[in-house]
């Protein structure tokens, strides 16, 4: 099991990111300022830590300068206040691997989280075939059949649907999948995603409620088969 340490001071957001963590399958140690975030970053190990700037007794920013101090390269997640901007900058400068602004959702933060610890752990094992429902997917042959009966994909939505199935059970966010399908980097034609996604989901699905690419709310698709 995944193990993450949330290092917050306020309890009804403590409280929240442990629950959606939890429902997530993680693992969770919550540590209410930061000399005890910086204590347990060591003890427990975990794989990923959300660490807010503003803590008591030590900042943030000082808990990632000293863990990026002892080579620790476990991935840090900062939590900033709206207007932080400088904080953002420090964090990044002292190591962190990403930051998410106050206010946020926490499919945002878990989508961030999941890319970093795909990038931390390395890319997943490729997929040569795969089956779920009553669809048939063989991407070495470029052939997929749904109900027994062929369907024709594009070659971009084999690669599309390839990606889906690697990362199965992640939340996926559209620039991800620019840079992963497209190798577009930095350009914002999210839209060209969602057409893209909606094709394939028909083709695979139909035209019922999704149930293998679904939507996640400000956050991006995951693939639940």
């Amino acid at each position: 099991m995944r193990k993450v340490l949330v290092v917050e001071d306020d309890e009804a957001m403590a409280v929240a990111l442990k629950d959606g963590f939890v429902y997530e399958g993680f693992e969770v140690t919550v540590a209410r300022d930061g000399d005890e975030g910086y204590r347990l970053a060591a003890s427990t190990a975990p794989d990923v830590i959300i660490l807010d700037v503003m803590l008591p007794r030590m900042s943030g920013l000082d808990v990632c300068r000293k863990i990026r101090g002892e080579r620790n390269n476990v991935p840090i997640v900062m939590l900033t206040a709206r207007g932080q901007e400088i904080d953002k900058v420090l964090g990044l400068k002292l190591g962190a691997d990403d930051y998410v602004t106050k206010p946020f959702s926490f499919m945002e933060l878990m989508a961030r989280v999941e890319a970093i610890l795909r990038r931390s752990t390395g890319r997943p094992a490729e997929v040569a075939s795969y089956s779920f429902g009553d669809v048939r997917v063989n991407f070495r042959t470029l052939e997929l059949t749904r109900g027994g009966q062929p369907v024709e994909l594009s070659q971009r939505e084999f690669m599309l649907l390839k990606y889906f199935i690697e990362h199965r059970g992640d939340v996926i966010n559209r620039d991800e999948l620019l840079e992963a399908v497209w190798g577009y980097q930095n350009i914002p034609y999210t839209r060209t995603v969602d057409v893209h996604v909606a094709k394939l989901r028909k083709k695979i699905e139909g035209d019922g409620e999704p149930r293998y690419i679904v939507t996640v709310h400000r956050a991006g698709y995951k693939f639940t088969a």
